[in-house]
């Protein structure tokens, strides 16, 4: 049993006044009869961040992402089966959920990424039953579905409405990447439960804002890809998106699409990327306490994990202990003290 004393608590619409959190092995308890004690005066105590955009390449990634406070990471598509078993519940590392093997079709950029296996192209929409129980049967927590803009090499619009359709049917939700502006809409006729990526250049059009239902920005990649290719104003297309998203209630989730794989658009680190992220949703026009939740309660509501986000006794022991205050300055978050997943300490 652990006692975190004197500390102040982000409750998902502020701080709290200084108070004790107990830990009880890897859960939150309310109380304790006797507890190793760590002061936590003048620190702040934040829920596990969660990153929900990264992909994995090896336990390095997990070590990275529990550095920096990432207690738990969506990870978008790893094709390798054995990996990801390899890389699931590992005592002091970041918890991880996967879509495994994404859905892609026979052209652009995805097509022909190094390690993408066949089976990961669907190009008919009677495919689609049979790739979704594929998926399950690999272990697949929700499903990716890689959309271009139509004739851009993606899944086609009846091809991606078929894979919706399917996934929603055996209870998983769907991802889409749209990175342009075409592809949100295909998403959106499709029926995706999660968008990922803000495009960059012209923002998303204004008749589809109200149909997003969840949107994962990737603001880290989006400014990465703009600024290596030498033309940093397509990011405020990016930015733009956001703040517009925002300011129409769509729930924005914090994702950096964190990766070292060969042929990406733009390498961003495990981890570190996830407090750049933040900055940028801020810079975006979100308050500190919405970055915050973006990265805490809101992933872990909308992708079904129940069991942390929040700071609640019965919830995992997944916590970010900090130095100075983080609504109101979000770089605060990088001050890191202390960490605990699942209540071990890392």
């Amino acid at each position: 049993m652990t006692a975190i004393t004197n500390v102040r608590i982000f409750d998902g619409a502020g701080l709290s006044e200084p108070r004790t959190v107990f830990l009880d092995g890897d859960r939150l308890a309310a109380e304790a009869s006797s507890a190793r004690t760590i002061d936590g005066t003048g620190k702040v105590l934040l829920p596990g961040l969660i990153d929900a955009h990264v992909h994995l390449h090896g336990r390095e990634n997990l070590e990275q992402l529990i550095r920096h406070g990432v207690t738990t990471a969506l990870d978008m598509a790893t094709t390798s089966a054995e990996l990801l078993t390899a890389l699931r519940d590992q005592p002091g590392l970041s918890d991880i959920r996967s879509a495994g093997v994404p859905a892609i079709g026979p052209g652009g950029h995805h097509a022909r990424m190094p390690g993408m296996p066949a089976e990961a192209i669907v190009t008919d929409p009677a495919q689609a039953k049979d790739f979704v129980a594929a998926r399950r049967a690999a272990g697949s927590d929700y499903l990716k579905i890689v959309l271009e803009a139509p004739g851009g090499g993606g899944p086609e619009l009846p091809v991606a409405r078929a894979l919706t359709g399917a996934a929603h049917e055996a209870g998983l939700l769907v991802i889409a990447h749209a990175a342009n502006a075409g592809a949100y809409t295909m998403a959106l006729d499709a029926g995706v439960d999660v968008v990922t990526h803000a495009p960059l250049g012209p923002p998303i059009a204004g008749e589809d804002i109200p149909r997003v239902k969840v949107v994962v920005p990737t603001l880290t990649m989006m400014k990465g890809i703009s600024s290596g290719i030498g033309q940093p104003r397509l990011y405020e297309g990016a930015k733009t998106s956001v703040t517009l998203l925002h300011r129409a209630g769509v729930p924005i989730l914090a994702g950096t699409d964190a990766n070292a794989a060969p042929g990406s658009p733009s390498p961003v680190q495990h981890g570190a990327s996830l407090h750049d992220e933040l900055e940028l949703l801020v810079a975006a026009g979100l308050s500190t306490v919405d970055a915050l939740r973006a990265a805490t309660a809101l992933p872990a509501k909308h992708f079904g994990l129940t069991d942390r986000g929040a700071i609640r006794p019965g919830l995992r022991a997944d916590l970010l202990l900090v130095d100075g205050d983080p609504v109101a300055d979000i770089r605060a978050t990088r001050a890191i003290s202390r960490v605990w997943c699942a209540g071990v300490e890392c």
